[in-house]
C-alpha cells in the first residue's frame, strides 16, 4: 500500500468522531488524531516511521499512541483489502463499538463500569463490502499497536482474537475476520502485520424478505448479550457474546448504515445532522446539541478542493510556533443527503462515483490533503500570522 501520514491521520479521526472517547463530545472527538501530524514520516526508502518528535514520548504516552496509530493503519489496511476482493462494491469501516450499542447495552447493569469479561473484549470495526439495494458482506477487524519488539506483536494478535470472538453474524464462529498489529519500532520502518480467519458473511433476510430500509430510524433493542453455539452431544448452550441471526440481519444493516452516517456527519461537524442516526444508548445526546465554543462556525465551511464542493467545519492551532489550518469536510451533495436523513440516498450516490475520486496529496490551496471514497475530506495548510 502506498499512504501519506495524513490518510493515517483521517482514518484516524473518522474512527474516533463518533465514539464519544474523552470529555470533549462531539466535534472536539476527532481533533485528537492532529496529534500524530508530526509524528509520522519517510524514511530514504520511503517506508514510513516515526520521526524525531515521534520518538520522544513519555511512557504513559506510547500505549496511547502506539493504539491509535495502529487503529490507522488497520482501518486503511482493511479496507484495501475488502476492496481488492469486491471491487464492484462500496466499502465501509464501522466503529464496532458505536453500532453494537444500537443493539446490546454494553455497559454493567448498576450503570457503572464496564459489563464482566468476556464482554468487555470486541471487535473495533465491522467492515461493510455493499451495493444499494443488495445484501451486504461483512467483515470484524480487531486492532493492536506496539511500540514493542516483534514477540510482542505475537503476543497481542493472540489477545485480539479474543475480540473478534465475543461477535457472531449467523451462526457460530463462521463470520470472517482480520487481526492488524502495528508495530512502531523506534528507529526502524513500521510494519503491520495481519492474519485472517477466511470465510464470507452475507447479510441476507430470510425467507425472502425485503432488503433494509437504511431510513427506517432505529431505538435500541436492548438484545440479551449471548451466543448460541453447539453443544455436547449435539445440544445447544449459550454463552456470553453478541450475536447477529438471520432474521435480524436486516436490522443489523441498517445499524452499519446508520452508524457510518453519524460518523460522517460527525466528522464533518456533529450536532443534530449526527443526533439522528444515533440511539440513546449509542450518545444520541451527546450530540443534541452543538457543545462547542462558536457554535455558529460549525458546519459552515465552504472549500472547492480538486473541483470538488466540500462542506465542513476547519479548525486553527499551533504547532511548534506555527498557524496550522485543518478542514474536514464532506462532498457538497452528499452531506445534504446525510443531513437531511437520506442514506438508501447517499449510498446510491456515493457509490455511483466509485473510483471517480482523485488521489492527489496536495492542491493548489493545501499543503495535505485526503480524499476518502466515501466522500470525506481532511485538509491541512500552513497559515500565516
Amino acid at each position: 500500500m502506498t499512504l501519506t501520514p495524513w490518510q493515517v491521520i483521517h482514518a484516524i479521526g473518522l474512527g474516533a468522531a463518533s465514539a464519544r472517547q474523552g470529555a470533549g463530545r462531539g466535534l472536539a472527538e476527532h481533533w485528537g488524531s492532529l496529534r500524530y501530524s508530526q509524528a509520522l514520516e519517510a524514511n530514504r526508502g520511503g517506508y514510513l516511521q516515526l520521526s524525531a518528535e515521534g520518538r520522544d514520548l513519555l511512557r504513559f504516552y506510547k500505549a496511547t499512541q502506539s493504539g491509535e496509530i495502529g487503529t490507522g493503519f488497520a482501518s486503511l489496511l482493511a479496507e484495501h483489502v475488502v476492496r481488492t476482493r469486491y471491487p464492484d462494491h462500496s466499502v465501509s469501516v464501522i466503529p464496532a463499538d458505536v453500532a453494537l450499542k444500537a443493539g446490546w447495552t454494553l455497559r454493567s447493569s448498576t450503570g457503572k463500569g464496564s459489563r464482566p469479561e468476556p464482554l468487555q473484549r470486541r471487535p473495533h470495526f465491522f467492515v461493510e463490502a455493499w451495493q444499494p439495494g443488495q445484501p451486504s458482506k461483512v467483515l470484524l477487524v480487531s486492532s493492536k499497536g506496539t511500540h514493542s519488539a516483534l514477540h510482542q506483536v505475537y503476543r497481542q494478535l493472540a489477545t485480539a482474537s479474543a475480540h473478534v470472538e465475543s461477535v457472531d453474524i449467523g451462526p457460530y464462529n463462521t463470520v470472517p475476520y482480520l487481526l492488524i498489529d502495528t508495530e512502531i519500532p523506534t528507529k526502524e520502518s513500521l510494519a503491520v502485520h495481519m492474519l485472517e480467519a477466511p470465510g464470507k458473511t452475507i447479510l441476507s433476510p430470510p425467507g425472502g424478505e425485503p432488503g433494509a430500509d437504511l431510513d427506517l430510524t432505529l431505538e435500541d433493542a436492548n438484545r440479551v448479550a449471548e451466543v448460541m453455539r453447539p453443544g455436547e452431544r449435539n445440544g445447544v448452550e449459550t454463552v456470553p457474546g453478541f450475536q447477529v441471526l438471520p432474521e435480524s440481519f436486516a436490522w443489523f444493516s441498517v445499524v452499519l448504515a446508520r452508524t457510518e452516517a453519524a460518523t460522517l456527519t460527525a466528522f464533518t461537524g456533529g450536532g443534530k445532522p449526527t443526533a439522528q442516526y444515533l440511539t440513546k444508548e449509542q450518545g444520541r445526546r451527546h450530540f443534541q446539541y452543538d457543545v462547542q465554543a462558536n457554535t455558529h462556525k460549525l458546519r459552515d465551511e465552504e472549500h472547492r478542493i480538486h473541483d470538488i464542493d466540500f462542506v465542513g467545519t476547519d479548525h486553527i492551532f499551533r504547532l511548534n510556533g506555527n498557524r496550522v489550518e485543518t478542514f474536514s469536510g464532506l462532498k457538497r451533495n452528499l452531506y445534504m443527503h446525510l443531513r437531511e436523513g437520506q442514506v438508501n440516498e447517499y449510498r446510491r450516490e456515493v457509490h455511483a462515483l466509485r473510483g471517480q475520486w482523485p488521489d492527489h496529496n496536495t492542491s493548489e490551496k493545501w499543503d495535505s490533503v485526503s480524499i476518502r471514497a466515501d466522500g470525506s475530506v481532511m485538509a491541512i495548510r500552513l497559515r500565516g500570522e
